[in-house]
C-alpha cells in the first residue's frame, strides 16, 4: 500500500508497504479516503512543530471507511462500510488529567500524525472508541470534523455569552473555524489577520460581521467599530510568538484571552496591564468526544457550509510536488485536502 514518510524537514518520500495486520483487541481497520492537511503539518515539514520527531507519517485530520472490526467489548454501532472521521488524541485513561475528564489533555498523549503514525498512507488501524459516523456527510465533510472540534472545544472553553464581542486573530482554518462556532455560540464575530488573501476569504463568511488589517493600527479599527470597549474574548489561533503577545492588548477589563495556536517558545505579558484588566487567559487544547459529536451534528444539520474553504484536492504525487507552496498565505489556500 502506498504511504507518505516525512523523513525529515522539507523532504516527504512516497513508499509501498505491507498493509497492517488484522485489527487488534478493541481495533478497526479502516482505509483512508481523505487527509485534511493541517497547520501541524505545515509546521513539521518547515521544521518548526512542537513535540515532534522524524521520520513520521503525518496525517490526524481523517475520514475513513471501516474495513474490518477486531474483537471488542466496546460498545459501538459501527459496521463494515461505515464512513468515519477519528479523535485522533490517543489518551492513556489512567493518569489524573484523564481520569479528571481532561482526556484532550492527557499527561501521556499520543496524537496521531504528530507522537504516533498517522493517516497519509493507504490503511491503518485505530482504536474503536475514536471512530465517529455519520451517513449524512461527505468524505470531505468528514475530512474536516477533527479541524472544526479544535474550534468548537476553544469556543465552549471561553464559555460564549449570546451578544458578547469576539475577536478572532488568524484566520486560517482553525480561526475560520473559532468564528464559525462563537458565531453559534450567539457572539458577534470580527476576525484579524496580516494576509490580504485570508482576510479576503473571511469577508465571505456570514459569521464573521468585521475584519481588522493587522498590518494596520489594531486598536483604531477596533474603536472604530466599539467606542467604548474592547472585546471580551481573544481566540488567538496564529501560534505566532509577536501576535499571542501582542492579543493582551485587545482584551477588555473582565475578559478572556484564549490561546488556540502554539509556538516553541515562552509568553510575556506587562503583569500591571494583565491584573488591571482582571483578565483570564486560557489555553486550548485538541478536542474531546463532545466537541466531535457537536461538530457532526452542526454539519449534518446545514448549519456550516465548509466545502468551499476546499482550496485544493490532490492525489499522493501531486501533493508531494505541491506541499511546500501551501506554506505560504499569500497564495489563497485555505485548506488542501490529500486523497487517496
Amino acid at each position: 500500500m502506498k504511504s507518505i514518510i516525512l523523513k525529515q524537514p522539507g523532504r516527504f518520500d512516497l513508499v509501498e508497504v505491507e498493509p497492517p495486520t488484522l485489527p487488534g483487541m478493541d481495533e478497526a481497520q479502516v482505509r483512508v479516503r481523505r487527509v485534511g492537511i493541517c497547520g501541524t503539518d505545515l509546521h513539521a515539514f518547515d521544521g518548526t512543530q512542537p513535540f515532534f520527531t522524524y521520520p513520521r507519517v503525518l496525517g490526524h485530520e481523517l475520514a475513513l471507511e471501516v474495513l474490518n472490526i477486531g474483537v471488542t467489548t466496546v460498545e459501538h454501532e459501527l459496521k463494515i462500510g461505515d464512513l468515519c472521521c477519528v479523535r485522533p488524541y490517543l489518551n492513556c485513561g489512567k493518569c489524573s488529567a484523564c481520569q479528571r475528564g481532561y482526556e484532550n489533555a492527557c499527561m501521556h498523549m499520543q496524537v496521531l500524525g504528530v507522537h504516533r503514525d498517522g493517516g497519509m498512507r493507504e490503511i491503518i488501524n485505530v482504536p474503536i472508541d475514536k471512530l465517529h459516523k455519520s451517513s449524512l456527510l461527505s468524505e470531505e465533510e468528514l475530512g474536516l470534523v477533527e479541524m472544526l472540534s479544535v474550534g468548537c472545544h476553544a469556543v465552549r472553553r471561553a464559555n460564549i455569552v449570546p451578544g458578547e464581542i469576539v475577536l478572532v486573530v488568524g484566520v486560517g482554518p482553525i480561526g475560520l473555524g473559532v468564528a464559525e462556532f462563537a458565531h453559534l455560540a450567539g457572539a458577534r464575530v470580527m476576525a484579524m489577520d496580516i494576509s490580504d488573501s485570508r482576510l479576503a476569504f473571511a469577508r465571505q463568511q456570514k459569521a464573521i460581521e468585521h475584519c481588522i488589517d493587522a498590518k494596520q493600527e489594531v486598536l483604531a479599527q477596533l474603536k472604530a467599530i466599539i467606542p467604548d470597549d474592547l472585546p471580551t474574548a481573544i481566540f488567538d489561533a496564529t501560534g505566532n510568538p509577536q501576535s499571542m503577545m501582542k492579543s493582551f492588548e485587545y482584551v477588555a477589563h473582565g475578559g478572556r484571552l484564549v490561546f488556540v495556536g502554539l509556538f516553541q517558545g515562552d509568553v510575556t505579558f506587562h503583569d500591571p496591564e494583565f491584573h488591571k484588566r482582571e483578565m483570564t487567559i486560557m489555553a486550548s487544547r485538541n478536542a474531546n468526544r463532545q466537541d466531535f459529536n457537536q461538530v457532526i451534528s452542526v454539519l449534518e444539520n446545514r448549519k456550516i457550509d465548509v466545502k468551499p474553504w476546499i482550496t485544493y484536492s490532490v492525489s499522493p504525487e501531486q501533493m508531494l510536488q505541491d506541499f511546500p507552496t501551501w506554506l505560504d498565505p499569500a497564495n489563497g489556500t485555505v485548506k488542501a485536502m490529500l486523497r487517496f
